[in-house]
């Protein structure tokens, strides 16, 4: 089987095109006509030699994978559901705003992390995913799309958790970040993670100024150990000190917090988590439990949602309620994975 071209690392391909006597710029030319032009083929290539173009077409190809679902609901959300070169099931949702697209990516065909009130959770890691199958769901996704639509921001969000795929993750903000590539301002993009810790710090250090959202669901340890396994390994001491490492001057933090009827959307609760995030630059996102079948939680009723937000507030914190968009096509935070159970 051909390799994807896309598989090579800018690296990679530069030393390629040497191998073949070509100079090294032509990487930079042959990604912009795959991302920035969205050439199919490499016949499409104009610009590029024939004999490169030959010689290319002899050893690689460049995979698009088949779209094996598509869904949309009534408030315009659209979900795709991906078959990868091995067949590793991946979905990536559209969430329509006004003249254009925010986008939910995938890093990893299912996760690990076993998140308690996650559809995705319970299928298990499948894998993880390239660069390249990370920037092949926008690729498919802007084809999908009429020509008046685009795609202005990117969210982290799907399938997986991105910091447990972090070079991945790394090289595909590179892809969507370059001007030969989507050219998507730092600004737009969203990373969004359970907590891992390590990651963060990396985060902070070495990728441009994207956004971070850090899911954390309970103002203690006890509670977030039995909602996210994951907390047993990074505890909220541990995540919230790298949150406060995390650079100054980055836009601030967002903290989602799903309610969860009846189980962490109390006063009490509410209180905790003002008392523990007091100093951070953040803001919480409130989302309601988007239900799916198998899991043991229900919604917040209005006026537990109304309580929780009112004692944010009252303590200075930024504090909208996120209505999900896509629940009748599962495409809702929490609800990707459920075709592929």
């Amino acid at each position: 089987m051909k390799k994807d071209l896309k598989e090579l690392s800018g690296a990679e391909l530069e030393a390629l095109l040497g191998e073949f006597g070509q100079p090294r710029w032509r990487a930079e030319e042959i990604r912009r006509w795959i991302y920035s032009k969205g050439a199919p083929d490499f016949d499409s290539m104009t610009s590029l030699p024939l004999a490169l173009r030959e010689r290319l077409a002899g050893e690689f190809v460049l995979f698009a994978p088949a779209v094996s679902g598509r869904e949309r609901a009534g408030d315009g959300t659209v979900k795709l559901c991906l078959s990868l070169q091995d067949e590793a099931p991946c979905e990536t949702v559209l969430i329509a705003g006004e003249g254009r697209f925010t986008q939910c990516l995938s890093s990893q065909s299912g996760c690990p992390l076993g998140c308690t009130f996650c559809q995705t959770g319970r299928l298990g890691l499948r894998r993880s995913l390239t660069a390249s199958e990370i920037a092949d769901q926008w690729l498919t996704a802007r084809r999908e799309l009429g020509e008046e639509e685009r795609i202005t921001n990117l969210v982290y969000m799907g399938m997986g958790e991105s910091l447990l795929n972090y070079d991945a993750l790394r090289e595909s903000v590179e892809i969507f970040t370059a001007p030969w590539g989507a050219d998507i301002s730092p600004r737009r993009i969203t990373v969004s993670t359970a907590g891992i810790v390590p990651g963060i710090d990396r985060m902070g250090k070495e990728m441009p100024p994207v956004n971070l959202a850090v899911s954390l669901n309970a103002p203690e340890d006890d509670l977030r150990d039995r909602l996210m396994p994951v907390n047993r390994k990074y505890p909220l001491a541990d995540l919230i000190a790298s949150l406060r490492r995390y650079p100054a001057g980055r836009k601030p933090l967002t903290i989602e917090y799903v309610l969860l009827g009846g189980t962490n959307d109390s006063p009490a609760m509410a209180r905790k988590l003002a008392k523990l995030l007091r100093g951070l630059r953040c803001k919480v996102n409130l989302i309601p439990f988007n239900p799916h079948s198998g899991l043991p939680f229900s919604p917040p009723e209005e006026r537990a949602i109304q309580r929780f937000q009112d004692i944010l507030k009252r303590s200075g914190y930024t504090a909208p309620v996120r209505r999900s968009k896509g629940a009748e096509v599962a495409a809702a935070c929490g609800q990707l994975g459920t075709d592929q159970r």
